[in-house]
């Protein structure tokens, strides 16, 4: 095990590099990316049973047997930074997705709380940034109170275990 208090810099990002890689051939990451998104997508993927779609799909991330649209998004909390925004939402008038599937992440990657949201709500309490232009939506804890909004924390947190 390296230290990590006393690793370079130079070797803590070829270890960093290294674990990306390596979750991505073990297929719980699917980009070169940070970690997070891709690994929403696989925990809904396994707890729903969800198609993921591939990479140059615009607008939705997974569809599950009935041809329902998802939408995942996450946001991992940490002590130095605990705001809930989501990334940005494209194109949302046009209705890219049916559901948003978010999900909010500890520090250490664990599941803290997940939702699956309708469209129509999703819409109702996004709010429009010109300069990105792109939607905002903060995964408050007001979200899980939204009549249509179901909490899925339990499935999520059974499909981070069987990893």
């Amino acid at each position: 095990m390296v230290n990590l208090i006393d690793a370079s810099t130079a070797e803590l990002l070829r270890l960093h590099g290294a674990i990306l890689t390596e979750l991505r051939r073990r297929e719980v990451v699917r980009s070169a990316n940070g970690p997070a998104g891709d690994y929403a997508e696989l925990l809904f993927s396994k707890a729903f049973d969800w198609r993921l779609e591939g990479g140059s799909t615009s607008g939705h991330d997974a569809v599950d047997l009935e041809g329902i649209r998802y939408q995942v998004k996450c946001r991992r909390l940490t002590p130095q930074n605990k705001s809930r925004q989501l990334s940005f939402i494209r194109n949302l008038p046009d209705r890219p997705f049916d559901v948003l599937a978010g999900v909010l992440f500890d520090e250490h990657f664990c599941v803290q709380r997940a939702a699956l949201v309708p469209v129509e709500l999703v819409q109702s309490h996004a709010s429009y940034v010109a300069h990105v232009n792109a939607w905002r939506l903060l995964l408050r804890d007001v979200v899980w109170t939204w009549p249509g909004v179901r909490d899925v924390t339990a499935e999520l947190r059974a499909a981070e275990a069987a990893l």
